[in-house]
């Protein structure tokens, strides 16, 4: 990764030019970068990293009606095409969000990929509803952390696995029960889940067979190989499936806005020090929200 100045992209017809203040830095960016997923985000260099992010309309194309000059707009970008890592991105309707007025940028652009990846795996896949027992393993991660407050926010009994130094951050967050799995395997304390979100994968998968019903339903995102032996304990395998729907956006941004999903920031760091956030994710020394990138600064310095 470099840093370096690139021409100013132009917005399209109907898009928006946004004069980025905050870009998140998420697993997939440093996986996609590194080569590890090019068979799904085949990719041309050079590129500019970066999910999403969160800045303020500058300049709009000559049919974008949806937009107006000082608009503050949270946003999403596809792994492949020019991402978040920059002072401005163009941006298409169907791929921004008003910004909610009661948090700030860095709190904004925290909460997109983290908060729809959790919302798609509990609602849109999983349809988890009031009352359920559910386990969330990595709950002191950023995309953990929002599915704890969504899973509290819909009613159900939340069990979070995370490390004994985050137990009470989780149980902060809504969890009901906190697990440290580096004290204690979670498939000999919990049992009778009905759903269990997966963002480990490996040898946690058949593990997490083990304390579903029968018919339950275990939902897990790109993680670590792992053998499906769900047929083995009668319960239900689907990988989460995400997606950049602007209702789905609309949502996520919404329980923000009525301060039902408070958005969770790890760390900032500066535009140039992508890198080093790239490195901190890939050693595994991240956790209690997202990294997030201060491009604001950079632009003002």
């Amino acid at each position: 990764m470099e840093y370096r100045e690139v021409p100013d992209p132009i917005p399209g017809r109907d898009e928006a030019l946004i004069a980025v203040e905050f870009a998140s830095v998420i697993p997939g960016d440093w996986k996609v970068r590194s080569g590890k997923l090019q068979d799904m985000f085949p990719i041309q260099f050079p590129t500019t990293p970066g999910r999403d992010g969160a800045g303020t309309v500058i300049a709009v194309g000559p049919n974008c009606h949806w937009a107006d000059i000082g608009d503050q707009l949270c946003f999403v970008t596809n792994h492949t095409e020019q991402g978040s890592y920059a002072e401005l991105v163009t941006r298409p309707y169907p791929m921004t969000v008003p910004k909610p007025e009661n948090i700030g940028f860095a709190e904004a652009s925290s909460i997109m990929h983290a908060g729809v990846c959790a919302w798609i795996g509990l609602v849109e896949t999983a349809k988890i509803e009031p009352g359920q027992q559910v386990l969330i393993h990595a709950g002191a991660g950023a995309i953990g952390g929002m599915a704890i407050q969504i899973a509290a926010y819909i009613g159900c009994n939340v069990t979070a696995t995370c490390r004994a130094v985050n137990t009470n951050y989780v149980l902060q967050l809504g969890a009901d029960r906190a697990i440290a799995y580096d004290e204690v395997d979670f498939s000999k304390v919990v049992s009778e889940q009905d759903m269990v979100f997966d963002l480990v994968g490996g040898d946690a998968h058949e593990r997490s067979c083990r304390v579903l019903k029968t018919n339950g339903i275990l939902v897990w995102l790109i993680a670590n190989p792992f053998q499906n032996v769900a047929h083995r304990y009668g319960i239900r395998c689907k990988q989460a499936h995400i997606h950049d729907h602007r209702e789905t956006l609309e949502r996520v941004v919404g329980l923000a806005s009525e301060e039902k999903l408070k958005p969770q920031v790890s760390q900032i760091m500066r535009l140039k020090d992508a890198a080093v956030a790239h490195r901190k994710l890939e050693q595994g020394k991240n956790t209690r929200g997202r990294i997030v990138l201060d491009v604001g600064r950079t632009k003002h310095a």
